[in-house]
């Protein structure tokens, strides 16, 4: 469920950058980093405050990967499908992931923790398969350490196996 979002805070942002139309990108980054995605409220405002239709403001919302319409997880874990990545056991890391949070790649846990992507290029070929969670890079990554670095994002206690680690 979605969490009633602080208009207030889009203003905030939206003042930061003197409401220029030119630093849209910006604003909705900020926005982003704040919501975790990008609240239909929020791009409502944003093109209102900046006088642009909200086609063109949806537009840009879409066009660029790195935003989302839609709740994003607290944790993004992207798993490179680069060539290198690819040819060393990516796409397994990806079902073993998928299998360990129970979601699908695009998609976010139930709890609202992670967010599942699959990209690419990380451009690190050198540390193939490479898997990113959120700015932190996991290089030569086995299928045995996915539960390792998931854990290293949960509070104790939270989503732990009941065996022995």
């Amino acid at each position: 469920m979605e969490k009633k979002m602080d208009l207030n805070k889009v203003n905030e942002i939206i003042n930061k950058y003197n409401g220029e139309k030119n630093w849209l990108i910006a604003i909705f980054q900020d926005v982003q980093a704040e919501y975790r995605y990008l609240p239909k409220e929020a791009i409502g405002l944003v093109a209102n405050r900046l006088k642009i239709p909200l086609t063109q403001a949806y537009a840009v919302a879409t066009f660029y990967k790195s935003f989302s319409l839609v709740p994003r997880g607290e944790h993004e874990i992207h798993v490179c499908l680069g060539t290198a990545c690819h040819l060393r056991g990516g796409q397994r890391l990806v079902e073993n992931f998928e299998r360990t949070l129970a979601v699908k790649a695009g998609e976010t846990t139930k709890d609202m923790k992670f967010t599942l992507e699959t990209v690419n290029c990380l451009g690190a070929c050198a540390l193939a398969p490479l898997v990113r969670v959120d700015q932190k890079n996991y290089g030569k990554v086995t299928a045995d350490q996915i539960q390792k670095i998931v854990k290293e994002y949960r509070p104790d206690g939270e989503g732990k196996s009941h065996g022995n680690d």
